[in-house]
């Protein structure tokens, strides 16, 4: 049932959500019923952590698919004869043992408490390592130094607070001084040492340049993020009760929705309930309207400590509340409201409260095809069947004997049953 959940979530994943509702066109003569809104659920939220989380090899080949275009470039160099074949030996030694060092550090599970970012660092510098090495061994791969050292620069970069970023790129010119002055001991080339002396003075000149300019792009990348993360919070917020703390009228009529198009598409099972707190009018007598709010709040938070994550608790207006049920039969739904019920009647109420505080609960489970209404209205029915039959009760309004006719040929109601 989840894997079947799951599916059809990424199927819909991108698809814009309930623009235009049919289930509540105005032909219906309910648009106070609600307006549907674009709705992130907790499936949808769960499915594109699954993505994240198998798209995370994939940003690891990263750095591997930079040292392959590496190796290929040495791999050229040695085509055309201007290295020796000990060279590309070390080179692929060296890409291979630094991943394998890498690989087995993360899967030795030492790198979990570590984000991937903070491996970049020391990505950089292997990577940084290994080109200034390959440039001591053959001094003609310096034309290809420079170029990939801005590639691994730019890599961590994002990452990178501007003094890391200094001071590797400080490290890469005393590296890359060393080993020219190493070439001018050991070779006594007056030529490649101007030549060298060249690549430096460039080299010198550009990389903290490059590193300067990358931190202003770093710093834009931070302000989008934040930005990001603080309309992820507005939307979090709008989504909420302000009162209640669970979803509100909005949200919770868009999630229902959702659900019902994803049962049409998928076939799962998809129950509703519909909560209403039994004497309101004699609480807010008694305790007066902000103690009737904390009676409310309370009762949402009581209530939501019971449901499942992958339910949908929300506020539809003043007592009452809806639940919806994705993937879940009717007997699941009907003991979670059970236990929302008990958990109700048993909490110990404000001490100025002259009776108890109960629910009333009507649930059924959805029919393909229907329409949000008709769903709707089957399990509001339910609720005002318990208030009618004394109240603290949970009653289920089974989808099955659609309206038949009687012998007067007035409509008859489905079954239903007390629970």
């Amino acid at each position: 049932m989840g894997l079947a959940k799951l599916w059809v979530t990424l199927r819909t994943r991108g698809r814009e959500r309930f623009s235009n509702t049919e289930a509540f066109s105005p032909s219906e003569a309910f648009s106070e019923f609600g307006e549907s809104a674009q709705f992130r659920s907790s499936d949808l939220q769960a499915a594109r952590l699954l993505e994240r989380r198998l798209g995370r090899p994939y940003k690891r080949l990263v750095p591997a698919l930079l040292c392959g275009l590496y190796l290929l470039c040495v791999l050229v160099f040695y085509a055309l004869g201007m290295i020796a074949a000990s060279t590309v030996f070390v080179v692929g030694g060296l890409i291979t043992g630094t991943m394998a060092l890498f690989a087995g550090y993360v899967r030795a599970g030492r790198a979990a408490r570590l984000r991937d970012r903070q491996l970049r660092l020391p990505t950089v510098v292997a990577a940084a390592g290994t080109l200034l090495l390959v440039f001591y061994l053959e001094p003609v791969t310096q034309i290809a130094l420079a170029p990939f050292l801005f590639v691994a620069m730019a890599y961590g970069l994002l990452t990178l607070s501007r003094h890391a970023a200094l001071a590797v790129c400080s490290g890469i010119l005393a590296g890359y001084g060393l080993v020219v002055a190493l070439h001018h001991v050991q070779l006594g080339n007056a030529a490649l040492l101007q030549l060298e002396v060249l690549h430096f003075v460039a080299l010198a000149l550009a990389l903290p340049a490059y590193v300067l300019l990358m931190g202003r792009v770093r710093l834009l990348h931070r302000l989008l993020q934040k930005t990001s993360n603080e309309m992820r919070s507005i939307a979090e917020i709008a989504r909420r009760d302000a009162l209640a703390g669970c979803l509100n009228r909005r949200s919770i009529l868009a999630a229902l929705e959702e659900q019902k198009q994803l049962a049409d598409e998928s076939g799962i099972p998809l129950c509703l309930a519909v909560v209403d707190l039994d004497h309101f009018k004699r609480i807010n007598d008694e305790l007066g309207h902000l103690g009737g709010d904390e009676v409310l709040r309370t009762f949402a938070q009581l209530a939501q400590q019971v449901v499942r994550t992958d339910d949908f608790f929300g506020r539809y207006g003043g007592e009452e509340f809806l639940l919806v049920f994705p993937a879940t039969p009717l007997l699941p739904a009907l003991n979670s409201c059970e236990r929302i019920r008990s958990q109700v009647e048993s909490h110990a109420w404000e001490g100025k409260l002259r009776g108890r505080v109960t629910v009333s609960i009507g649930v059924t489970q959805y029919v393909l095809g229907e329409s949000v209404l008709e769903f709707f209205s089957r399990a509001d029915t339910a609720m005002y069947l318990a208030k009618q039959g004394g109240r603290n009760q949970v009653v289920v309004q089974e989808p099955v004997g659609a309206f038949a006719p009687t012998e007067a040929g007035e409509p008859q109601a489905p079954a239903h049953g007390y629970f």
